[in-house]
């Protein structure tokens, strides 16, 4: 059983318990305690010391050199297809631990919703890019981005770009707000990338993210080296760093600016990705009365946002930005549901917010709130005086929703400036659209902001005229709002991060995220060497004919280059006219030779599909064969119009293999990428596509 277990059977009903010690660290493939007195663990309900955390004495510079040496290599021989499966496989592990890790999170003062998004979330980051991997990137160690570019006159030297992992180590320096989310949605795309991590969160926290790694290291799914963990100080890790390495942050904008700054990471011009606490808001729109279902919405979202992990998410709405004839409804409304949110033990049916993460949180809110007052008013909510369901508030962390409202947020800075990181909102009110898009703005630098309104003339110009200060942004309403993720939910597909205060980084973002990982660099030669390096045929490379029809082959007999050079038909007026009846075609160009006057045609032009299936029926090879199906088309352009005459024929290349995983069922294969070029009796190219077959692989 893990070391980071409470004492505590009210709060952890599914453990086996015994008293925690100390946290251990793993470090260079071993679980290891730090030296002396550590850090004081406290349960964030009762209050009660639960453990201790503490780095002192490890081998930070030790854990760089073991990461590069053991776990980097590993992960680099294993294709993103590999890793992808390897955290598809780490999902499916981790889900089966999932009431362990909902039980220690209770001490850290979550409900069972608010688990639900730090742990839930946390391994479906690692599901989202599992898939992703899979479909989205090749079966491959690198990735070859984009299209290739001509730079010489007669295309024998050209250039590419391709993306291969860094040879250093992914440093993540997590918030104690998601000790499990905030390791798992950083550490799914450097796995992906292919580099190991070095991950140090929170120590407020720690003991939950230390749970999770044991398991992870138990389940043997990850390569040695691939995942170390610092429970405490980061000590002298960041000294040590090179320019392979990648640093992440995410806490708050002071820490991340020290950080950042560092002697190490500026000398070798260290990757630094921070995301820090911001001012996000969320704004109503002026068509939203107190009677339509987006003002519902509105209301039910901004509480949610305040009461979810006591408001302690750097997403959460911090300002509340609404009409000024509606602000009174506002408050109003907020007041009304915020009294309906229990305050207590979660483990009491019923309460709906748990305590702050510790004291030094309860007292750092305070302590903001009372700089917001300086231009700001407590119009719901007492922070002297509040019940408390199923725990003692003078024992627990525990501090009550608070609903501000600044009469005048033009010309006043605190709260466009002051975060207090815990369940408090400030409402503030606009006369026009240019005023709401000025406020949105204000914050400096958000990661989200949102919109409710059914007036999508009003999205858009609060969209564009504020997206500038946001990492995203989004718009709400009766049509979406049953899907909606919601405004504090960062997802996997899209960016996380934010510009100015919140900290000028992205995460995730989809397969974009991964390239933080990777290093982008140009290459140039003859095609046909950097087809050699792509494993993509490039135009203008060497083609190998064979005797042999292509089709005839299965995937692991195939080369890239490889190509099929067709006989030719000559294309017939009785072609067009059969083809327009077939397929209802009957654009004016195919068909009426009196209307071609002005247009871009001098005489009746062939239909391109037809082009592209008289291609298709040139270099199909008809019998049964290792080729399963026609698997789709990527690309197509018709680059030259055919006329009645012409004489068409095809060079079929092989341009690019990927192995398909094996499933339960299903044939081995692979999909084959065919580079079409149709050119006609001059030898020009009339039309080009990239098609797709599954072809049968070779049981091993």
């Amino acid at each position: 059983m893990a070391s980071c277990l409470i004492n505590n059977s009210l709060f952890l009903p599914d453990i086996n318990h015994k008293e925690m010690n100390k946290l251990k660290n793993y470090v260079q493939g071993n679980w290891i305690e730090g030296q002396g007195t550590g850090t004081d663990l406290i349960n964030a309900i009762t209050g009660e010391k639960i453990g201790e955390a503490t780095s002192k004495g490890l081998d930070f510079k030790g854990m760089l050199t073991y990461a590069r040496s053991v776990g980097g290599p590993a992960l680099r021989k294993m294709t993103f297809h590999e890793r992808a499966l390897m955290l598809k496989s780490l999902a499916l592990f981790l889900t089966e631990k999932k009431a362990m890790f909902y039980a220690l999170s209770a001490a850290t003062g979550a409900t069972k919703a608010d688990s639900w998004i730090d742990i839930d979330g946390g391994i479906g980051n690692l599901f989202v890019y599992a898939s992703k991997g899979r479909r989205e990137l090749p079966n491959e160690t690198f990735y070859v981005d984009g299209k290739a570019e001509k730079i010489s006159k007669n295309g024998t030297f050209i250039g590419h770009h391709i993306c291969v992992p860094m040879e250093g180590v992914a440093i993540h320096i997590n918030a104690f707000n998601f000790p499990v989310w905030g390791m798992l949605e950083k550490v799914a795309v450097n796995f992906l990338a292919g580099v190991p991590a070095i991950v140090k969160p929170a120590t407020v926290t720690s003991y939950l993210t230390e749970l999770v790694v044991q398991e992870i290291i138990n389940s043997n799914i990850l390569p040695p080296g691939s995942l170390q963990l610092i429970c405490g100080s980061a000590g002298d890790l960041l000294d040590h760093v090179t320019e392979q390495d990648i640093v992440t942050f995410t806490g708050s904008a002071e820490t991340g600016k020290k950080l950042k700054t560092g002697k190490a990471i500026i000398e070798n011009s260290v990757r630094f990705n921070m995301e820090a606490d911001s001012l996000n808001c969320s704004i109503l729109g002026p068509d939203c009365t107190p009677d339509t279902e987006e003002f519902k919405l509105f209301i039910k979202e901004v509480t949610r946002e305040m009461t979810v992990k006591a408001g302690q998410k750097c997403t959460a709405i911090r300002r509340i930005i609404v009409p000024e004839n509606l602000t009174q409804d506002v408050i109003k409304s907020l007041s009304d549901r915020l009294k309906t949110t229990v305050l207590g033990n979660p483990a009491v049916e019923g309460v709906r917010m748990g305590p702050l993460a510790s004291y030094d949180q309860v007292n750092d809110v305070r302590a903001k709130v009372l700089e917001l007052r300086k231009s700001c008013e407590i119009v719901y909510g007492n922070y002297d005086s509040f019940e408390v369901m199923g725990a003692d508030r003078n024992k627990g962390a525990f501090l009550p929703s608070l609903l501000l409202y600044c009469k005048d947020p033009i010309n006043n800075k605190e709260p466009h400036q002051v975060e207090a990181f815990g369940p408090v909102s400030t409402v503030m009110s606009y006369k026009n659209t240019d005023e709401a898009i000025v406020l949105a703005k204000m914050g400096r630098g958000s990661l989200v902001g949102s919109v409710f309104t059914a007036d999508d003339d009003f999205a858009k110009d609060i969209i564009l005229g504020s997206a500038c200060m946001h990492g995203r942004m989004m718009v709400v309403n009766a049509s979406c709002a049953a899907e909606s993720t919601g405004h504090g939910s960062p997802m996997p597909h899209l960016v996380h991060g934010g510009p100015g205060r919140a900290g000028g980084g992205e995460e995730m973002g989809g397969i974009r995220g991964i390239f933080h990982y990777m290093q982008r660099t140009a290459i140039q030669g003859h095609p046909t060497t950097i087809t050699k390096i792509t494993n993509v045929y490039q135009q203008g490379a060497a083609q190998k004919e064979d005797l042999i029809h292509p089709f005839r082959k299965y995937f692991d007999e195939l080369e890239i280059g490889e190509t099929l050079v067709t006989h030719k038909r000559t294309v017939t007026e009785t072609d067009i006219v059969n083809f327009a009846n077939i397929s209802g075609d009957n654009f004016y160009a195919h068909m009426d030779v009196t209307s071609l006057e002005g247009s871009i045609f001098t005489s009746r032009v062939a239909h391109g599909y037809f082009i592209l299936s008289a291609a298709a029926g040139l270099f199909v090879d008809p019998k049964k064969g290792p080729v399963l199906a026609n698997y789709g088309l990527d690309e197509c352009r018709f680059l030259k119009p055919v006329y009645v005459g012409a004489t068409i024929g095809v060079r079929l290349t092989c341009k690019e293999k990927m192995a398909k995983e094996k499933r339960e069922g299903e044939q081995l294969q692979g999909v084959v990428k065919w580079q079409v070029d149709v050119y006609d009796e001059t030898g020009e190219t009339v039309a080009l596509a990239t098609i797709l077959t599954l072809v049968a692989r070779k049981e091993v």
